[in-house]
């Protein structure tokens, strides 16, 4: 597990692009047959990506100091590759593309796995301290629930800005509070609708949570434009398919593409609301 410091914005108004690229930027992330995690000071979250060929178990490492990983942490799952399973515990649960999981505290044995090795499962991972345990559930965007499945509620699929401003997108929210509870993850998904390329925009800062981004149905060629930095000091990173990017709570954050993408949001700190954010209007904004 690669672990990273926490940065002062006083420190980061000075650094290179190689330093901010070396600090915030998590890059392959996906990597066959493997499980890569990255470990951040920030709020304690841990970013990371499996993508089984042969079933691959979440093991603590060293770096936890812990007996299992989810000893004394709660696991948020959402799978952008082909389907897969994902067990905890023995119980056995599907994971189709763009469907999620959240996975309580407490839980042992958890083993991702894909249905055909030739189109492996993509899980992406944002994984928090917890200090209670909640039940584990399948996040579905659409079907019926049942036992142990949790559907993405009408009112968690919002729709937002327009095509004149470049901004039309969907946000669909996965992890909160009044759908499938959790100490402190919130997570989610928002697409960006063709001709559109900014996201997050007019953009914001919360206090009292940091956040982490994964963009992803990118082409090779194509790009976003990550913003971050203060309001008044704002640094970008430019950023490539399947790259997650780790946002402090001091800083802004917001992309414009280079085409139309999707980006998974994960946020932990203080509080769970999600609205709970300070605007910067775009006039402000150097």
């Amino acid at each position: 597990m690669e672990v990273r410091t926490a940065a002062s914005p006083r420190d980061v108004m000075h650094y290179t692009t190689q330093r901010l690229r070396e600090e915030f930027l998590v890059q392959d992330l996906f990597i066959p047959g493997e499980i890569k995690l990255v470990y951040s000071h920030i709020d304690r979250i841990i970013t990371g990506g499996a993508v089984p060929v042969e079933p691959i178990a979440l093991t603590a490492g060293k770096e936890l100091r812990a007996d299992y990983f989810l000893q004394r942490r709660e696991l948020g799952v959402i799978n952008i590759g082909g389907a897969g399973t994902v067990t905890v515990d023995g119980r056995e649960y599907p994971v189709a593309h763009k469907e999620g999981m959240y996975i309580g505290m407490g839980s042992r044995e958890i083993t991702f796995a894909s249905k055909d090795a030739a189109h492996p499962a993509k899980f992406y991972l944002n994984c928090a301290p917890a200090h209670k345990t909640y039940p584990t559930v399948l996040i579905r965007p659409e079907g019926k629930p049942e036992e142990g499945v949790v559907i993405v509620k009408d009112e968690n699929k919002v729709e937002l800005g327009t095509l004149e401003e470049s901004n039309h997108r969907t946000i669909c929210k996965y992890i909160l509070p009044g759908q499938v509870e959790s100490c402190q993850l919130v997570m989610g998904m928002t697409h960006l609708e063709p001709g559109s390329v900014w996201n997050s925009m007019p953009c914001h800062t919360h206090d009292r949570r940091m956040e982490v981004y994964l963009y992803f149905e990118l082409s090779e060629d194509d790009f976003v434009m990550h913003y971050m930095g203060e309001p008044t000091q704002t640094r970008h990173i430019v950023m490539r398919n399947e790259e997650a990017v780790i946002s402090p709570s001091w800083s802004i954050h917001c992309g414009c593409g280079s085409r139309n993408y999707t980006f998974i949001w994960g946020m932990v700190g203080e509080n769970q609301a999600f609205d709970d954010m300070d605007g910067i209007d775009n006039k402000d904004l150097l």
